[in-house]
């Protein structure tokens, strides 16, 4: 059954780290998976929560560090000693530790390198830290199963009984040739099946995808969704089998990336959280905003322009809200098939052309079925021929410019190499207000003189 936290079962808990019923908290924890505890953790103090963690197995309570909010975390570690945070580290496979010391202080890192005592993970440990932050070395673990590609099916399974020992989850076994590098995969069924003489070069599969330690996380991210794999993996410069990405990484930078993009979209330009600072979440926000204030500015100074125009016919006034909504709405309509086109790579550089036409047509008929509705109402609840003409053929026009530049916006700021999320924000909306009720007022100027 799913876990649910409730205020009542965190005071429970509570009242049982008060009396210090160590029973009792092991008793309530015991069916529960380190995510649910890491939940718990969150919501209780630093020291309720150290006094929690201490009573948690070794190997569950890593588990659980991994699980907690990274704020939360750093709390949590700031009150461990170097040793008890390598003792942590010791529990943990190579890359998550790499993630948890480079959320440290830099000035206990090497300290807490140094206290860890198995001498290869943190050798492990530290080159992974030395990899660029977002590339496919930061992601990786080290730990993984390898053969040589020389060796009998003998020899090779009692490899993968020694290896194994220090992977969780053993995915997939790797080929390599006596210079380490990756030359293919070994699935085990062949390995079951096969004759136990039988070398691992006559049966293993060539056909294998890998990435290089340079890589951005994003192509990584790419392929194993494209692909369909669990594990992809990682070879240095010359081709040496040096790590793999499991699927569970690649799926935290998506949700990385895809909350990235939302806030962009919004129009918060930095990477929050709702537990952040008041200023750091202003700071966020704002200069979007100021974006909008201006375009709000520039859409007053328009319709000011324009205030004989309306002192002689108000009855315009009453639709520039719709005019200004319609555009908006319909340019991040545009601009949100094409960010997604572009974020997966469906979107063919040579098929832009195409994909304008597309989206012009479904603005044509978008704004064909919105005019005639907008017609046929003002028909009904006005006795203006011209105000009917003039909301009609205006909208119409605006759903046509705000498609086009919903289309052609995201696709210029990827082309010059900007996040195309930033076009289904404010920018967009801001800029089809300006052009909508620009548009507005000169069919209005128009029409008016012809009925």
């Amino acid at each position: 059954m799913q876990f649910e936290l409730s205020s009542e079962y965190i005071d429970h808990l509570k009242n049982a780290i008060a009396e210090k019923n160590d029973a009792h908290l092991q008793e309530q924890l015991k069916e529960l998976y380190a995510v649910d505890i890491a939940l718990i953790l969150n919501n209780l103090n630093v020291d309720e929560a150290n006094y929690l963690y201490d009573i948690l197995d070794e190997e569950l309570a890593a588990d659980c560090l991994l699980e907690m909010e990274e704020e939360k975390r750093e709390a949590l570690l700031a009150t461990f000693s170097t040793k008890e945070i390598a003792e942590q580290l010791d529990n943990m496979e190579s890359d998550d530790a790499a993630d948890v010391i480079n959320e440290l202080p830099e000035a206990i890192q090497d300290e807490v390198l140094a206290q860890i005592e198995d001498i290869e993970q943190a050798s492990d440990i530290a080159d992974l830290m030395s990899f660029e932050e977002g590339t496919a070395g930061s992601l990786m673990a080290k730990e993984l199963v390898s053969v040589y590609a020389h060796e009998t099916v003998t020899a090779c399974i009692d490899e993968i009984r020694r290896q194994t020992e220090s992977v969780d989850v053993m995915y997939a076994v790797y080929v390599v040739d006596d210079n380490e590098k990756l030359i293919g995969m070994l699935s085990l069924k062949k390995l079951i099946i096969s004759h136990p003489l039988a070398r691992v070069e006559e049966i293993f599969d060539a056909d294998v995808i890998s990435v290089k330690t340079s890589a951005p996380s994003e192509e990584v991210a790419e392929l194993i969704q494209k692909y369909d794999l669990v594990v992809l993996p990682v070879v240095d410069q010359l081709g040496r089998l040096v790590g793999r990405i499991t699927i569970d990484d690649v799926v935290d930078v998506m949700r990385e990336e895809a909350e990235k993009d939302i806030q962009l979209m919004s129009g918060i330009t930095d990477d929050v959280d709702s537990n952040d600072s008041l200023w750091r979440l202003s700071k966020a926000r704002i200069p979007w905003l100021l974006v909008g204030m201006c375009g709000g500015i520039v859409g007053s100074r328009i319709i000011g322009s324009y205030e004989q125009q309306i002192q002689l016919r108000p009855e315009m006034a009453f639709f520039i809200p719709l005019i200004g909504a319609m555009g908006g709405n319909v340019g991040v309509q545009s601009s949100a098939i094409i960010v997604q086109g572009l974020a997966s790579n469906t979107l063919i550089a040579d098929r832009i052309a195409p994909k304008l036409l597309k989206e012009l047509g479904v603005g044509l008929i978008n704004g064909l079925i919105c005019s005639s509705l907008i017609l046929g109402y003002n028909l009904l609840v006005s006795e203006s021929w011209a105000l009917a003409a003039t909301v009609s053929v205006a909208l119409f026009t605006v759903i046509i410019c705000a498609s086009f530049l919903g289309t052609f916006v995201p696709l210029t700021m990827n082309r010059f190499k900007i996040n195309p999320a930033l076009a289904t924000g404010p920018f967009v909306t801001t800029l089809n207000d300006i052009i909508g009720i620009s548009i507005y007022f000169i069919v209005g100027r128009l029409l008016y003189s012809v009925f």
